[in-house]
């Protein structure tokens, strides 16, 4: 993302804070949108990507799997490194350089985590995150069109995280595309096993979730228990 969009899409999330913040009140006041936008995704889901990620699984050895699964988390380390740095953290902006240095070094192009074994854990965040940090309220729950659910917050995050991703820097429209088909078919091979979790209203379920996953990363995991108030919830997907 050139420096001027990237000024554009803050100064236009500055100009929405007061009204994200009312929004906020209610969780979910959209629902009645949301609903037929998330038949719609699962639909999607259970007769494309859902297919897709079992013939991935079938074909693909379990190491190759988890050396794809390395592969990407090898370049969302880089995405977390540049939100350490706008998070004010350069302790964790070190952590995640140190394990994209090592990785993609010593782990051929990130296919081997060897940063882990070494001790030097991923540091999980996004842009999302780095909004909360800078104060900026989390916004309504909202489901986007192939995107899946989001809130406002964590859908401006996508956005830029996006544009400020190392694939974003494939000159190659082609590969550029298949490279990020293939790390969205790896991620939902990876949650085939969680769609077993999922009982009573999906909707609701997938939500909630969300919600969840969301308040554990900006609390930096330090998150009470509250899977109570929903019912039956305790999906962990990387939201």
């Amino acid at each position: 993302m050139s420096p001027r969009r990237t000024i554009i899409l803050l100064l236009c999330l500055l100009l929405t804070v007061p009204a994200i913040a009312r929004a906020e009140a209610e969780a979910d006041p959209f629902e009645s949108i949301n609903r037929p936008l998330f038949v719609f995704n699962d639909k999607v889901d259970e007769y494309l990507l859902r297919p897709t990620a079992r013939g991935y699984r079938w074909v693909m050895p379990d190491p190759a799997e988890q050396g794809v699964t390395n592969f990407f988390s090898n370049l969302r380390d880089v995405n977390a490194a540049v939100n350490g740095v706008l998070q004010g953290r350069p302790a964790n902006a070190a952590r995640a350089s140190g394990r994209v240095l090592l990785n993609s070094t010593i782990g051929i192009l990130g296919l081997f985590d060897v940063a882990s074994r070494m001790g030097l854990t991923p540091y999980r965040t996004d842009f999302g995150h780095t909004l909360a940090v800078w104060g900026f309220p989390q916004g309504p729950y909202l489901v986007v069109p192939l995107l899946g659910p989001k809130t406002v917050r964590s859908g401006t995050g996508t956005i830029f995280d996006g544009y400020t991703s190392v694939e974003s820097t494939i000159d190659d429209v082609r590969l550029r595309n298949s490279t990020r088909g293939l790390d969205l078919v790896s991620t939902r091979a990876r949650l085939l096993k969680a769609d077993d979790l999922i009982s009573g209203d999906r909707y609701i379920f997938v939500r909630d979730a969300y919600l969840q996953s969301r308040r554990a990363l900006v609390s930096e995991g330090e998150l009470k228990d509250d899977f109570s108030d929903f019912g039956d919830n305790g999906w962990d997907e990387e939201f």
